[in-house]
């Protein structure tokens, strides 16, 4: 239950973030908004997104100045002073050690590569996942340059119509065998436009018989609708004799779906595992024994 608080305080806190990337946030206002300790946010929010409240929204802002620097025509000064950096020397600095290219640099490069149609949309930006669905031909994967969490692409799944059926996932699979015995958790970031269906991350744990021993696909805890980017997990027990582990995202029906920043984490028995709700999990005791809660 502690870890379910946590990740809520996590969702809640990004979402936070989003809105104020152009504006002064603190981790002090930021632990006041979600009612913990800033002490104690700064823990929870480390281990859970592998990165500082300050150096997170240091790259969400950059992310987002990338692709201003992309898509706008905005002078460069007034990208930087937007995004909350003091000057445009301090700006440079900071992007040129993200991105290795000056904002310049960056600005005449990739719309350079835009505007001869060589993006970043490309098999080998795929490379190691794989497409596949049910009437997947109702749908569009792509690498996204213009939308990202962090960095330069995310993976971007789209209906190709408003009346899209079937489902459509982006996904890869890989050896269990150094998981074997262990709780994994994986991460990504989301951020969702107009799904009418739903759209969720998956984990799946097959044995040596390509039999299924674990799954879950977010689908009683869907993404729906719209909203901003925030991260979401799928928690699942590798059991010993499984021999591989296969992971993606997947969206059925109308929208759009970006996901980033994919990660995997051992984690102890404190963290609930998600294929599992908690109508379903056994009770930790007996309980209502004399039948008069």
């Amino acid at each position: 239950m502690r870890d379910k608080g946590h990740s809520r305080a996590v969702k809640k806190s990004l979402e936070y973030i989003e809105k104020n990337l152009t504006e002064g946030v603190s981790l002090r206002e930021i632990s006041r908004h979600i009612i913990f300790s800033p002490q104690h946010f700064y823990r929870i929010f480390n281990a859970a997104v592998g990165s500082t409240v300050a150096g997170y929204i240091r790259r969400r802002r950059l992310a987002k100045a990338a692709s201003e620097l992309i898509y706008s025509d905005k002078r460069i000064l007034d990208i930087a002073l937007e995004y909350r950096f003091q000057s445009q020397e301090a700006f440079t600095r900071a992007f040129k050690k993200e991105y290795r290219l000056t904002p310049g640099q960056y600005r005449t490069y990739s719309r350079e590569l835009i505007k001869g149609g060589n993006t970043m949309a490309t098999d080998k930006a795929l490379q190691g996942w794989t497409v596949t669905g049910q009437n997947s031909d109702s749908y569009k994967v792509s690498v996204d340059q213009s939308e990202v969490h962090t960095g330069k692409a995310s993976a971007l799944l789209q209906s190709a119509h408003s009346a899209a059926t079937g489902f459509v996932t982006l996904m890869q699979m890989f050896s269990a065998q150094a998981y074997l015995g262990k709780r994994l958790k994986l991460t990504a970031f989301v951020k969702a436009e107009n799904i009418k269906d739903w759209a969720g991350l998956w984990m799946r744990v097959d044995g040596k018989g390509g039999e299924m021993l674990k799954f879950d696909n977010m689908q009683n805890r869907p993404i729906k609708g719209s909203s901003d980017w925030n991260q979401y997990q799928v928690v699942l027990d590798i059991p010993q004799e499984a021999q591989g582990i296969a992971f993606g995202i997947l969206l059925s029906g109308a929208g759009k779906a970006w996901s980033d920043e994919y990660r995997f984490e051992v984690v102890d028995a404190k963290t609930p595992t998600t294929d599992e709700s908690e109508e379903d999990a056994l009770p930790l005791e007996p309980v209502n024994l004399n039948f008069e809660l």
